[in-house]
């Protein structure tokens, strides 16, 4: 199982040590820093799941280091203050933490909202990792466990062999299949006739393109067959 990673930055020793004897014994790995600076160069030199930040630090406050990192990094900032106004945890918030803690805090309380925090972002980020079996071009996605098309969020209805002819085209976006390379794979017979393939490319082309004629996805090059361009 991977360790997660955990950055403490806080100016009092003391405090600092003692939170990563705690999380230590949850199984993270800790990092400290004494101030904002330190904890954005530890930052750009290891892997962070995780940040626990001190709004009052000498050099760069918990403030301005959040603000620094939200730029680049988007895990998760535990933010730490001995005060208990609100307009420090709003101002927490609203500049890019994710759960803010009252000094004095109990480790318990810490360890909590650090595991929960952690679970949330592996969930996030999970969701991010493309799937093996979901093609994305552009605003173009093509769901093979769901078989089906959406365009821009809104979906898209296909016969059964206007899906196939797009799922081969997308699987190999830039790539151009002929005619007859598209029939073989597609009907699983040797190509006869392949001027279906041209009337199922116009009726795709019709349901999947905002202008058919200025067409985004689905090209033709002219006297080889046909792709799916590469989206930026």
């Amino acid at each position: 199982m991977e360790m997660n990673h955990v950055l403490v930055v806080e100016d009092d020793k003391e405090i600092r040590e003692g939170v990563q004897i705690y999380l230590k014994s949850q199984g993270y790995e800790v990092f400290q820093a004494a101030d904002g600076m330190e904890g954005l160069e530890v930052i750009e030199r290891e892997e962070i799941h995780l940040a626990i930040v001190d709004i009052m630090m000498p050099r760069m406050d918990g403030i301005h280091m959040t603000m620094k990192l939200r730029e680049k990094y988007d895990f998760p900032v535990i933010m730490l203050s001995a005060k208990s106004e609100e307009v420090d945890k709003v101002m927490g918030l609203n500049i890019g933490a994710d759960d803010y803690v009252t000094k004095p805090f109990t480790p318990m309380e810490l360890m909590a909202r650090v595991n929960s925090q952690l679970r949330r972002y592996k969930r996030f980020m999970e969701k991010l990792e493309p799937k093996e079996n979901v093609h994305m071009i552009g605003g173009l996605e093509i769901n093979e466990d769901t078989v089906q098309v959406t365009v821009d969020g809104s979906l898209v209805k296909l016969t059964p062999i206007e899906y196939k002819i797009l799922l081969l085209l997308a699987k190999s976006p830039g790539h151009v299949f002929s005619a007859e390379e598209i029939y073989e794979r597609v009907w699983q017979e040797r190509a006869i006739n392949t001027d279906t393939i041209m009337v199922h490319v116009r009726n795709i082309r019709e349901k999947i393109e905002l202008d058919p004629k200025n067409p985004k996805y689905l090209k033709v090059v002219w006297g080889v067959g046909y792709k799916i361009e590469k989206q930026p």
